[in-house]
């Protein structure tokens, strides 16, 4: 998508996703969910650009690039897992079968980094060693890779909550899981990495962490739910500059969709103060990024959006679907 045409998108971007017609309306940070009576969801992934606990811009095609990169990743791993998803009526809309999602967030690592408290190079910074049920050696240096990959689960905090660290032992003596469920999503999600990290290599690139989401459907089955390998979800590195800069103390080459969140952090208290106005140049050099972070994760080219008002067209392909064979 050449930059001309994306600066002819800028005010067609999908900023709210309310569509008073569908039941059952669950909005999110990101995506707006509809419940269907039958057990279906619809997730709408709208442009929204989420951090410091506030919506901060909306990036033109961001949503567009978060489904069809999931959906890239989900149809890629179907052979490893079950996942929620049953038909793509629009480009920025998925609809999976509607479960009990799992109390863990399974984040699985294969480097020490991270720039959160929960991550484990911040951990590792300040001398802890045993973290997440895990021991980690000494001597280990920021952004190497780990002896082997592993998960660090957290809890699912509530809206405008906090994710806290979780032990298997946290895990299994809270009833947060069982016994075979933590088997289970532990295998799943460590076979999920690894085919990420696999296919990321084969595009030129790191898959350093990632997270996963799982739910249970009706008949107990674990389900791979939400989004995966995502830019959001994911932190992924240039695999041909990382020797050079981790030898030289830098930090790995990324896609640097920090682009916003710098900006404002550069000229206000994000936390607490009005958000000045984005400039133009900075939304567009976003929305670049996260294509730019589709077509080299997937290794397909991105598919634009036809001109005009997204919501529009959701509208349209939603209704035809739901009338058609989407209508049960």
């Amino acid at each position: 998508m050449n930059p001309d045409d994306l600066r002819a998108r800028v005010s067609d971007v999908l900023a709210d996703a309310t569509l008073p017609e569908l039941p059952n309306h669950h909005p999110g940070k990101v995506r707006d969910n509809y419940d269907l009576p039958d057990g279906r969801r619809i997730l709408i992934a709208t442009d929204r650009l989420s951090a410091f606990d506030r919506i901060l811009a909306v990036i033109p095609c961001k949503g567009q690039v978060l489904t069809q990169t999931a959906r890239y990743w989900f149809e890629a791993t179907r052979d490893i897992c079950p996942n929620h998803v049953l038909a793509y009526p629009d480009p920025n809309v998925v609809v999976g079968q509607r479960l009990d999602i799992l109390p863990v967030e399974m984040v699985v690592r294969g480097y020490l980094a991270g720039t959160t408290g929960t991550s484990i190079l911040t951990m590792y910074r300040a001398g802890k060693r045993d973290m997440y049920g895990i021991r980690l050696p000494d001597g280990l240096t920021d952004n190497q890779p780990l002896p082997q990959p592993i998960i660090t689960p957290t809890s699912k905090a509530a809206d405008g909550g906090h994710d806290e660290p979780l032990t298997p032992d946290d895990i299994l003596r809270r009833g947060l899981l069982s016994e075979a469920q933590w088997a289970e999503v532990s295998t799943y999600a460590l076979a999920l990495f690894a085919r990420g990290q696999q296919v990321a290599a084969e595009r030129g690139l790191i898959l350093a962490d990632t997270k996963y989401e799982f739910g249970t459907d009706p008949a107990g089955r674990i389900v791979l739910a939400d989004e995966i390998h995502t830019p959001d979800s994911s932190r992924y590195w240039m695999a041909d500059s990382y020797p050079g800069r981790v030898r030289r103390g830098k930090p790995p080459e990324s896609f640097d969709k920090d682009v916003v969140r710098a900006w404002v952090a550069e000229r206000c208290d994000p936390y607490a103060d009005p958000i000045p106005p984005i400039p133009p140049e900075v939304v567009l050099q976003t929305a670049a990024v996260y294509i730019q972070a589709y077509e080299t994760i997937t290794g397909l080219p991105f598919d634009a959006p036809p001109p005009g008002p997204p919501l529009e067209r959701i509208r349209r392909n939603l209704s035809a679907w739901l009338g058609g064979a989407g209508g049960g």
